[in-house]
């Protein structure tokens, strides 16, 4: 088990260090949620920007791009820039498959690895014909926009049978899950099959980044 740490409620004034602080914890990605305002309510566009050129320039941990946004291709590109593990767009973006594949073989074209995310209401038999184009499948487990929900209980057989499908169909794609995860769930999730976790305010509010990150992925 993985663990992508959401930057999401990280506070400016120390960022810096916090992100040290996360690399040397063991962090193995940092996540980067990308709202702009429309697609979610919330508008993180300018300072995950911001993160995400501090963390260039310090870091080489990963970074694992969360696009929950509108405008999906010049986010795609202005995110591309600073060489991420992946970029994840969501199904409910795009106007039809087409589009989502125009978007999907950009990123590939550009070195990155791809994900698709999914809403908690959206049936996870939408992206079957998906799946063999992408890298990862990001399953949300809160909906999406907001930081410190709680975790959608029904969402754990969501994940199970995705983790069916992907198997039986020999695919190999990591299932990512994302929002309200702690240390509460995280076996339910390990159990239902996922390979990453995303976790941010259960690391960023902890007293122990090392221990919390450790016991996440026991």
């Amino acid at each position: 088990m993985e663990v992508s740490t959401s930057i999401l409620s990280v506070k400016k004034d120390n960022c810096i260090q916090t992100f040290y602080n996360l690399e040397t914890a063991g962090t193995d990605y940092f996540h980067i949620d990308v709202m702009d305002g429309r697609f979610v309510e919330n508008n993180t566009a300018d300072l995950m920007i911001e993160y995400a050129e501090y963390l260039n320039s310090i870091t080489n941990i990963p970074l694992d791009v969360h696009l929950m946004v509108e405008d999906v291709m010049s986010y795609i590109k202005s995110f591309l820039s600073f060489e991420p593990r992946n970029i994840t767009v969501h199904y409910e973006a795009a106007k039809n498959n087409k589009e989502l594949l125009e978007w999907i073989s950009f990123i590939k074209e550009n070195n990155c690895k791809v994900g698709i995310s999914v809403k908690p209401n959206t049936e996870i038999e939408k992206i079957y014909d998906i799946l063999p184009y992408v890298h990862t499948v990001l399953v949300m487990t809160v909906e999406p926009g907001k930081g410190g929900q709680k975790l959608i209980p029904s969402i754990i057989e969501k994940i199970k049978k995705l983790r069916e499908y992907i198997d039986k169909q020999g695919f190999e794609i990591d299932i990512e899950a994302d929002g309200g995860i702690n240390l509460d769930n995280v076996q339910s999730l390990k159990e239902a099959g996922c390979d990453i976790i995303v976790a941010g305010t259960s690391i960023i509010s902890s007293s122990n980044f090392k221990e919390t990150i450790g016991k996440l992925k026991e």
